[in-house]
C-alpha cells in the first residue's frame, strides 16, 4: 500500500511540553532553527539531547513541493562572514539579556542553507564589484567590475566596448518580464554591490561622471540608473550617495557648505522626478515617512552625501535617516503592487566599512539591524511565493579567539568564570580581533568614519611591551578599534566561503558548496524562467 506524501506524527518533546505536526511543519514551513521550537537554553544534558532531537523531528519533513516564485529577494550583508554572524547573534542576545551563545538572527533560521565560494575569476581574495556580479549575473567577474564579464580591462572606457561585453542582470531580466525592481543599500547607490544590480563598467570607481578618465565615452554609475533601458526601470532605490547625482554648482540640502560632484551639469534627483510618473525624490527621515506607497510608483531616496550612517550613529543625524529594515519595508509595499510579481536587493553596506575600520562594535550593530530588515521582510512576504535569500559577498578577517566563559561580553576581554585571561607576556586581551588592519597600533582616523561622531577609541602602547595593554581600556565602547596582527592602513577580506540561507520557492536548490554565481541561476529557476537569459 503506497504510503501518504506526508504522514501526520504527533511528536511529543516531555522536556518542553511542547507538540509538533510533521505534516503541519511541512506545510507551514516551520523555521527549523533550535531557538524556534524551543525559546528556553537547556541547563542539562538531557535538555541538550531532547532540543537535538527535537531539531531533526523538524527537519524530518518531505521536500517542500515544488512551487514558482513570484517574488525574489537577495540580501546581501556585504562583508558579513561566519565569524560575523556568531558575534552579531551573541551580540543580540547580550544586549537583550538573553543567552548570547543561544540566541539567533532571524535568517538563520531559514529552511535551507549552503556555502557560497567567493574567488572571482582573477581573485583569491575577492573585494564586492565581482563577487556582487556573481550573484546578479550569474558568472564570475574580474575584480571592480560591475556587470561585465572578465574578458574586459579595469583600465576600458569605451561605451561600445563595454556594452560588448556586459552581462544581463537578473533585475534587468526581471523589468524586462513586467515585474517591478528595487534596490535598498546602507552604502551610497552607486558603490559596488547596488551598482551590479543596472549598471556595467569597467572600473567601480567611475561613480560620476567626474570619476571617469580623460576621454571616457562610457557613462558613469549615476548616469546609468537614469538611463535605465528596460521596461519602465527601477521602482525603488533607496541609499546614499547624493553627491554624485548632484551639479557641483549645488549646494547639498543637508550639508550646504558642500556641493555636488557632477561636472556635466545634470542633476539626476531632478530628472528622477521628470522621467516617471507618480516619482518622488526624498532625502530625509520627514519625507521619507511622507511617502505612501499606495500612490507612489518610483521612489529615489538619497539620505548622505556618501555613505549612510551606521546604525549606531543614525540618532546623530540632524535631517534623520530611515532604518535598513524601514527602507525595506517601504520598497515592498511599493513593489507588491505589481501583480506579475517583484525582485528586490537589500544590502546591509557598512558592515564591511566597519570592519575595514577595525571597528567590531558598528560591524556587529549593523549586521543585527540587517537582520531586522530580513524578519521585516519575511513579515510582509509569503513563503509560498517569495524567495528569499540571504548571504554576503565575501567575508573579513575578523576572529573570535581564546576560551572565554559562556556569556562574556562578547565585546570584552576574554575571562573564564570572571577571571580575566592573560597572554603569554601576561596581558589581558579580546575575544574579537582583526589578522590585519588599522588596530595594530590603536589609532588611524579611517575613512569608513562619515564624520566626528563615528570616531575611533585607540589603545596606545605603554612602555617597551610588544601589545598595549588594555587593562584600563574600555573594549566594549562603541569606537574601540580591536587589535590586529598585522599592520595595515584598512583591515582586508578574507577568502573563506560564506554562508547562503534561504526559505521559500526554490529554496531546495541551496544546499552544499555553490559557486557564488550559482546564486542567480537559484533565483531564476526559483522564478521560472525557462531561458535564464
Amino acid at each position: 500500500m503506497k504510503k501518504p506524501a506526508r504522514t501526520k506524527l504527533a511528536v511529543a518533546i516531555g522536556a518542553f511540553g511542547l507538540t509538533l505536526s510533521v505534516s503541519a511543519i511541512a506545510d507551514d514551513h516551520l523555521e527549523h532553527n533550535q531557538s524556534s521550537v524551543s525559546a528556553q537554553v537547556p541547563t542539562s544534558a538531557a535538555e541538550w539531547f531532547k532540543v537535538g532531537e527535537q531539531s531533526v523531528w523538524v527537519n524530518k519533513r518531505d521536500v517542500a513541493r515544488l512551487r514558482k516564485a513570484k517574488n525574489v529577494i537577495l540580501f546581501v550583508g556585504d562583508g558579513m562572514g561566519v565569524s560575523t554572524v556568531t558575534a552579531a547573534r551573541i551580540l543580540e542576545g547580550q544586549i537583550d539579556g538573553r543567552d548570547g551563545e543561544f540566541n539567533r538572527l532571524a535568517f538563520e533560521r531559514f529552511s535551507n542553507i549552503a556555502h557560497s565560494v567567493t574567488a572571482s575569476a582573477n581573485q583569491q581574495t575577492s573585494d564586492s564589484a565581482p563577487t556582487a556580479t556573481a550573484m546578479v549575473a550569474g558568472i564570475k567577474a574580474n575584480d571592480g567590475a560591475i556587470s561585465v564579464d572578465q574578458s574586459i580591462a579595469r583600465t576600458e572606457k569605451s561605451d561600445d566596448i563595454t556594452a560588448a561585453k556586459s552581462v544581463k542582470t537578473i533585475l534587468e531580466r526581471a523589468e524586462e518580464r513586467g515585474m517591478s525592481t528595487g534596490v535598498v543599500t546602507t552604502a551610497r547607490f552607486t558603490h559596488a554591490t547596488p551598482a551590479v544590480n543596472y549598471a556595467h563598467i569597467a572600473d567601480r570607481d567611475w561613480e560620476a561622471d567626474s570619476n571617469l578618465p580623460a576621454g571616457a565615452t562610457v557613462k558613469d554609475i549615476a548616469r546609468q540608473l537614469l538611463e535605465f533601458p528596460y521596461g519602465d526601470g527601477l521602482e525603488v532605490a533607496l541609499g546614499g550617495g547624493r553627491s554624485y547625482f548632484m551639479r557641483d554648482t549645488d549646494a547639498d540640502p543637508e550639508y550646504p557648505t558642500q556641493k555636488g560632484r557632477r561636472k556635466d551639469g545634470r542633476d539626476l534627483t531632478a530628472e528622477w522626478s521628470s522621467n516617471y510618473n507618480n516619482s518622488d525624490y526624498i532625502w530625509n527621515q520627514e519625507q521619507f515617512d511622507a511617502v505612501n506607497p499606495a500612490n507612489t510608483d518610483h521612489l529615489l531616496g538619497l539620505f548622505e552625501r556618501s555613505h549612510m550612517r551606521y546604525e549606531a550613529d543614525r540618532k546623530d543625524d540632524a535631517a534623520g535617516e530611515p532604518s535598513l529594515a524601514e527602507m525595506t519595508e517601504k520598497a515592498i509595499k511599493i513593489l507588491q503592487k505589481n501583480k506579475k510579481g517583484f525582485y528586490l536587493m537589500v544590502e546591509g553596506g557598512r558592515i564591511d566599512h566597519a570592519h575595514h575600520a577595525g571597528n567590531a562594535y558598528r560591524a556587529l550593530t549593523d549586521t543585527i539591524a540587517f537582520s531586522n530588515a530580513v524578519k521585516k521582510a519575511k513579515e510582509l512576504t509569503n513563503d509560498k511565493d517569495t524567495l528569499i535569500l540571504v548571504t554576503a559577498d565575501h567575508s573579513h578577517v575578523f576572529t573570535i579567539a581564546g576560551y572565554p566563559s559562556r556569556g562574556n561580553p562578547i565585546l570584552g576581554k576574554t575571562a573564564v568564570d570572571g577571571v580575566v585571561a592573560k597572554d603569554s607576556l601576561g596581558l589581558p586581551y579580546t575575544t574579537l580581533s582583526y589578522a590585519n588592519g588599522p588596530g595594530w597600533t590603536g589609532g588611524l582616523q579611517r575613512k569608513e568614519f562619515n564624520s566626528a561622531k563615528e570616531s575611533t577609541v585607540a589603545a596606545s602602547y605603554a612602555g617597551d611591551k610588544l601589545r598595549p595593554d588594555l587593562t584600563a581600556v574600555d573594549t566594549e565602547n562603541p569606537g574601540y578599534m580591536q587589535e590586529a596582527t598585522v599592520p595595515m592602513g584598512s583591515e582586508t577580506h578574507a577568502g573563506e566561503d560564506v554562508t547562503i540561507y534561504a526559505n521559500g520557492p526554490g529554496a531546495y536548490l541551496v544546499h552544499g558548496t555553490l559557486e557564488q554565481n550559482v546564486i542567480y541561476h537559484v533565483m531564476a529557476d526559483a522564478l521560472g524562467w525557462k531561458n535564464r537569459r
